[in-house]
C-alpha cells in the first residue's frame, strides 16, 4: 500500500519495498466457479497450477504447539497472524464466517473510563462505548473507544456505576470521575492526530472490570509510547511521506 498510486521516486520505492505473489485460494477456473468447493479441494488445484514458491505458507495440523509456533514465525516476519480455515469450508465472497477466523497476539492495558456514550439499536438505554484513557501526571489522555466485551449484566452494572460518578453530561456523552478501571485486550496501537495521547488503541475490547485496582495505578502514558515502540520489533516503520 506504501507504493499504491505513487508517482514520485518510483524505482526507489520499487528498490525499498519489492512486491511477492502468494496465492492462496482459487476460485475460478475453466470456465468453473469454485466457490462451492471445499476449500482443501480448491487448495490441491492451486497446488497443481502454481509453482510452491508462489503459494502461501500453510500448516495443517491439530497440534496447539504447532500453531503456536507457527503463529510466532508469522509475527517475526512481520505479519500481523494468521488465518485459520476449515478444510471443508466453502468461499463466502466477503464474509469470513465461522469457517474462517484470524488468530492474532492480543496485548493488554489497565485503562481508566473517562466518559461513556448513551448506546443506540440494542444497547439502548446502557451507556457504552467507554472512552478508555491513560494517566500522565495528574491527567488522563483518551487513547481510544470501545462497547465490546461486555455481558448485558455488566452493561446494566457499568450504566449504573457511571451515573453515580458523573461530572456532567452534553447531548449522549457522559463526563465521569476517572476512577473506574478496565483491562483492555487491543491487536495494536497506532499514531492518531484525533487523540491528545497521540496514540489509538485498535480493536480495543474490555476483558474485565477492575473493581480491585485505583486508578493512581492503572497504566500510563509512558507504557503506551514504549509498547508503541516495541511494535516495531518486527514490523516495519519506513518513512516514505
Amino acid at each position: 500500500m506504501r507504493r499504491f498510486t505513487r508517482v514520485k521516486d518510483i524505482d526507489e520505492m520499487v528498490n525499498q519495498i519489492p512486491l511477492y505473489l502468494y496465492l492462496f485460494d482459487l476460485l475460478y477456473l475453466e470456465d468453473e466457479i469454485l466457490i462451492d468447493e471445499q476449500y482443501e479441494e480448491r487448495w490441491e488445484l492451486l497446488e497443481e497450477l502454481i509453482p510452491s514458491k508462489f503459494l502461501s505458507r500453510r500448516l495443517v495440523t491439530r497440534s496447539i504447539e504447532e500453531v503456536e509456533e507457527f503463529l510466532q514465525e508469522a509475527i517475526t516476519e512481520g505479519h500481523e497472524g494468521l488465518i485459520g480455515k476449515r478444510l471443508d469450508s466453502r468461499y463466502t465472497p466477503g464474509n469470513r464466517g465461522k469457517s474462517w477466523f484470524k488468530l492474532k497476539p492480543v496485548e493488554s492495558l489497565d485503562v481508566v473510563i473517562k466518559a461513556a456514550e448513551w448506546g443506540s439499536g440494542r444497547r439502548k438505554g446502557w451507556l457504552s462505548n467507554y472512552h478508555l484513557s491513560v494517566r500522565k501526571d495528574d491527567e488522563y489522555y483518551v487513547i481510544g473507544k470501545t462497547f465490546k466485551g461486555l455481558t448485558d449484566e455488566e452493561f446494566e452494572w457499568m450504566t449504573e456505576k457511571l451515573q453515580e460518578i458523573k461530572t456532567s453530561e452534553k447531548d449522549f456523552i457522559l463526563n465521569v470521575m476517572p476512577v473506574l478501571v478496565v483491562e483492555v485486550e487491543f491487536n495494536e496501537i497506532q499514531k492518531s492526530p484525533h487523540y491528545r495521547s497521540g496514540y489509538a488503541l485498535r480493536f480495543a475490547r474490555i476483558k474485565r472490570i477492575r473493581e480491585d485496582k485505583p486508578s493512581e495505578e492503572a497504566d500510563t502514558l509512558e507504557k503506551v509510547a514504549e509498547l508503541y515502540e516495541r511494535q516495531f520489533k518486527y514490523k516495519d516503520r519506513l518513512d516514505l511521506g
